[in-house]
This record gives structure tokens, sequence and C-alpha cells, in this order.
């Protein structure tokens, strides 16, 4: 069930203000981020999660998915709470989405957790992650939404962070997603690391329901995975009919192994 989110003021009431005033009947520009920050290690195999911080940053996005994100979890990312650390730095609210969630090694250590997170300029107001279909020792994946007040319009935002390893538990979870998904009533906006590209059954599936943003508006390849020399298009914003794409790009950064996805809408 949806949990109601407390208001996140992370040093800055100003964060939970619309992010632009609309006068009536004027439609609301909305810029939206992707990105698998790969727990902000970058192509140098350095951690520096300033250097993760400054694309988002650089991106303008009001809203963001962020997949592959630590919550003390492990030496690898100093046992940040990298949740926090990235909404406090960039002035967002947020929610974090735990898809592993471990026991810490030390007793009376926070747990240890991984998965994805949302940042956003807009207020919080409902969230849920649902795990979604998993085969034997794979790694939990799941679906985390949460809805936005857009300037008085609800707006459905999900980000997930499908299977890498088999196309047949991407499908499965894919058929998760649009179950989950597909009877909602809010603009709605998923993105994420669907670890397929466009031409596999399992991201038809997705495409069947939710508008492709950079089949839409995007110029070139689009290519994503892997940084420094992307070969293919995993990365998406799929978005449904209330929401109109009028812009795409992907950003080249070092700061992951993945390259963002920056996209704008207008609403309303």
């Amino acid at each position: 069930m949806y949990r109601r989110i407390g208001v996140l003021v992370l040093g800055c009431l100003l964060a939970m203000a619309p992010v632009t005033a609309q006068a009536a009947g004027q439609a609301t520009t909305v810029k939206t981020l992707t990105f698998n920050i790969h727990h902000g290690q970058g192509t140098d195999g350095k951690l520096d999660l300033e250097r993760t911080a400054k694309a988002i940053e650089a991106s303008g996005a009001a809203v963001v998915g962020l997949q592959e994100v630590d919550k003390y979890f492990d030496a690898r990312s100093n046992w940040v709470d990298q949740p926090a650390w990235l909404a406090t730095r960039l002035g967002m609210t947020y929610v974090f989405a735990p898809n592993l969630d471990w026991d810490p090694l030390e007793p009376g250590k926070p747990r240890r957790q991984y998965g994805n997170l949302v940042l956003s300029k807009y207020p919080i107001l409902e969230s849920r992650n649902t795990p979604l279909p998993k085969v034997g020792t794979e790694e939990q994946r799941g679906l985390l939404e949460a809805v936005l007040d857009v300037n008085g319009t609800p707006v459905r935002f999900a980000n997930t962070h499908l299977n890498n390893a088999t196309p047949a538990e991407r499908q499965q979870q894919a058929t998760a997603v649009v179950n989950l998904l597909g009877a909602a009533t809010e603009p709605t906006l998923l993105v994420g690391d669907l670890n397929a590209i466009p031409t596999t059954a399992e991201i038809k599936t997705l495409t069947a329901r939710w508008k492709d943003t950079w089949t839409e508006v995007g110029i070139g390849l689009g290519f994503t995975s892997s940084v420094p020399l992307p070969t293919r298009r995993i990365d998406y914003q799929l978005h449904s009919p209330a929401l109109k794409a009028t812009a795409a790009s992907v950003p080249s950064t070092f700061a992951s192994d993945h390259y963002p996805v920056a996209a704008t809408f207008t609403l309303g």
C-alpha cells in the first residue's frame, strides 16, 4: 500500500514549493532525468558523488530517477547514505527504495541497502515500492512509484532497474510493470535502466503501453551503455499521452558507466 511521505525539507523549505508558477490554463514544463549512477563510481574507477551531483544539476531536471544507489551499503561507497547526501546537496525531496536490504556487518550499525531513488523539486505526496518477479538467486528488482504534486496536478513518476541477465526474467518484470502502472489515472512517467534494447520483446511490452520519448524527440542513436564507448540504448523515459515530450538528450559524463537520459515534457 502507499505510504504517506513526510515533508522532507533537507535544509531548504523552498524545495517543497512548485518549481514554476503557472497561469490558469497554461501548460507546465517538466524536466526529468534518469541515471544509473553505479553508486557514484565513474569510468576512472574513482568514487565521486559530487561528480554525480554535478551531472544531475547540469541537466536542470526537477524530477530524477536514479538506479544503483547505496545506503550504508559497503566500503565501495564509503558507507555513505547516498540518498540523503544527494537530496541535501541538490536541495530536493526524495524517496528511496531498497531492493537489497541486508543486516549490518556489525551489531548496532545501519542496515545495508541498495536500490532506486527518486529526487524531486516538487512535493512527493505518496510512494510505494513493489518487488518485481525474480528467478532463483537473481538480484531482487523493484518498481518505485512516487506521486508528485506538479503545480497542483498529480503526476506518477515510476523508476525501475530490470534484470541484466535473462530476457525471460525481464519479460516477466516488464509484464508486472504494465500490470502495476497500466491503470494509473495520473499522467505517468516510467524511467530507468531496462537492460534491453528497443527491439526486444520486453521493451515492446512497455512501449505498447507508453510512448518512448527518445523515439519521439531524441536525435541520434541515444546510446547509454557502456561508457566511454556506448553501443546500446538501454536507459529509457516512457510516458503516457497526458505528457507531451518536447526534447530528449543523452548528456555526456564520466560519472558512471551509463550516460543519463534527460527529457522535457509539457503537462496540461
